[in-house]
């Protein structure tokens, strides 16, 4: 077998990873690339085999570094299966169109302006039906329920506490009379956090791809998230500021929401209006609500007691659907809670939030993820108060906060556990999904703990097993 590393590699947007058995190919994750814009669109253009050689693809989650770039795949020739847990698929479908959406924007954007300057127009990455397409090619499996992706090797989902429907990939492949087990993490999640089921730790695998974005630092804990979340709503609510936070659609949002609910129903924080302006942030939290078998206990409970039977709903919180309701936002003076996509604050509504709002000091911007290196985002958590938006520069006068225990990945002491699950029986441990500031020092933790041939593979690099 050999595993072709290509996307997430040194890296960590952008997942995929390739595998040949038995001549055949399988494709771990087919994810957008997201950094400089001037390199994505070249970036996510290219892939490591023709699409039309790959025979199946198996998606660990639906965020959009995972499976956005499955519809670019289809329109380069792939025709095969899609597997996901049927969470994912359900996410998948709304996150795929979603993403042709702002593809198709973006380039007509783009085309504006170069016709004026008498330049060729440039193609989206790809269109709403290449998203269609690859939606049609998505199949629902049940976790733990082994199924044949290609012949010789037999897949598994087992949770992996991320996201909904997030799952690591377990391999069970038998190749030339060989048998053996490779487990893919995806993106781990952390022990103990609202809503979902903690992850599954890997067991009796030979090989291990492993996610290593923060494998340089622990997560503060979730209490004290919400300990700082608390103050900094009392804070500026206090002063008659809006919180405006940008989140990711899927996961991010239902955790603040999910938050400030109990916060509200608790009195720790001011009663005030709390809106969710995010058309796929509404339907994604309608996929939620569809498949509470996978909330956690305490989730489950708080619906059940919840007067509104909804631990993602309660009477001060509107989700906001239709352009007209979000820009009555912004002639709102009075004080509220906002929270809005992009995650990174790079497309969507937030940037007209932040924009109408950035004038005011009372007003506090709040950042709960983490930034991708050039984003507006992480601009802005740097203190950067000349910011362009739109093409137009402003003066950024908000207060900037940044809260670091939301983080749906796992830290550096789970990384390490993770890994040390499998000590003395793994061969090859191959370290993706992480900057070299996160990858090297856990690599080097590993190998304090006994873990040998912990490798760090970079873009097109290949391992023969």
């Amino acid at each position: 077998m050999d595993i072709h590393f290509w996307g997430a590699a040194q890296t960590v947007t952008g997942s995929a990873h390739y595998l040949t058995v038995n001549g055949r190919h399988l494709l771990l994750d087919c994810g957008l690339f997201q950094g400089r814009r001037s390199e994505t669109y070249a970036v996510n253009r290219s892939f490591c085999l023709p699409p039309q050689k790959i025979d199946a693809v198996v998606a660990s989650h639906a965020h959009i570094d995972h499976i956005g770039n499955l519809p670019n795949l289809v329109k380069h020739g792939f025709e095969g299966p899609i597997f996901a847990t049927r969470g994912t698929v359900g996410l998948s479908e709304l996150m795929l169109m979603d993403s042709a959406n702002i593809q198709e924007s973006d380039a007509r954007y783009i085309n504006k302006r170069r016709k004026k300057r008498g330049e060729p127009e440039v193609e989206p990455l790809y269109t709403t039906g290449d998203a269609t397409q690859a939606i049609s090619l998505l199949e629902g499996r049940n976790y733990n329920e082994p199924f044949e992706a290609i012949p010789g090797v037999m897949v598994s989902l087992v949770e992996a506490g991320h996201i909904l429907g997030s799952a690591a990939v377990v391999l069970d492949i038998e190749e030339k009379g060989k048998q053996f087990r490779l487990w893919f993490s995806g993106d781990i999640g952390r022990m103990d956090m609202p809503i979902l089921k903690d992850p599954v730790m890997p067991f009796d695998a030979d090989y291990l791809i492993m996610e290593s974005t923060y494998g340089d630092r622990a997560h503060p804990s979730y209490e004290n998230a919400c300990e700082e979340l608390q103050q900094v709503l009392v804070r500026t609510l206090g002063r008659g500021g809006k919180v405006i936070i940008p989140a990711f659609a899927v996961g991010r949002t239902q955790e603040l929401v999910y938050a400030i609910h109990r916060m509200m129903d608790a009195g720790d924080i001011p009663t005030v209006p709390v809106f969710v302006d995010s058309p796929l942030a509404v339907n994604v939290t309608d996929v939620f609500r569809k498949h509470q078998d996978v909330f956690d206990r305490e989730a489950r409970e708080m619906v059940r007691e919840d007067p509104s039977q909804g631990a993602l709903g309660f009477d001060r919180l509107t989700y906001i659907r239709s352009v007209e309701e979000s820009k009555e936002l912004n002639q709102r003076d009075d004080p509220m809670i906002i929270i809005s996509a992009s995650g990174m604050v790079e497309v969507g509504r937030i940037l007209h939030h932040l924009k109408n709002n950035l004038h005011d000091p009372r007003n506090t911007l709040l950042i709960v993820s983490w930034m991708a290196p050039h984003t507006l985002g992480r601009r802005l958590v740097e203190g950067q108060r000349q910011i362009k938006i739109f093409g137009e520069v402003f003066e950024n006068r908000m207060d900037v906060q940044s809260i670091q225990g939301f983080s749906a990945h796992a830290g550096q002491d789970l990384l390490v556990e993770y890994a040390a699950r499998l000590k003395g029986q793994v061969k090859e441990i191959f370290l993706v999904h992480g900057e070299e500031r996160g990858a090297l020092p856990l690599m080097d933790l590993l190998k304090v703990r006994g873990l040998e041939n912990v490798h760090y593979p970079g873009r097109n690099h290949v391992f023969h097993l």
